[in-house]
């Protein structure tokens, strides 16, 4: 599966980015789709992910501050980000697996994409 995430970009504290997650499979109401940040100089964390029947996974540092959902005609996954902080300035990747709890739990996926770059300043 290829997965190209976009929508990144330079942002003020406070203020909202949308990323959005292409994927190039057939199979993707099958799958979880997650995303997962690299903040500079630190390892990869989970942020968040969708089941393939819409329950979703939060990491307590972005709950109640992001969304992440999806369109399965599109086969898309969305991840709105809103109140944001500068440490959430990171490189953002989405990917697919099999569960989303894993992804949170274990930080399990079977596919990753080319991330994009979110800075936040403050």
């Amino acid at each position: 599966v290829q997965l190209q995430a976009f929508g990144g970009g330079m942002v003020q504290a406070g203020g909202s980015l949308r990323l959005s997650c292409a994927a190039s499979t057939r199979f993707f109401k099958g799958l979880a789709v997650g995303w997962f940040r690299r903040p500079p100089g630190k390892e990869r964390e989970f942020v968040a992910a969708i089941g393939r029947l819409g329950g979703t996974y939060y990491a307590d540092s972005v709950k109640g501050r992001f969304t992440v959902s999806r369109d399965n005609s599109k086969s898309t996954g969305d991840l709105q980000m809103s109140s944001l902080k500068p440490e959430d300035t990171a490189v953002y990747h989405c990917a697919v697996g099999s569960s989303a709890q894993d992804m949170k739990t274990n930080g399990i996926f079977s596919s990753w994409g080319q991330g994009t770059l979110v800075t936040v300043s403050s």
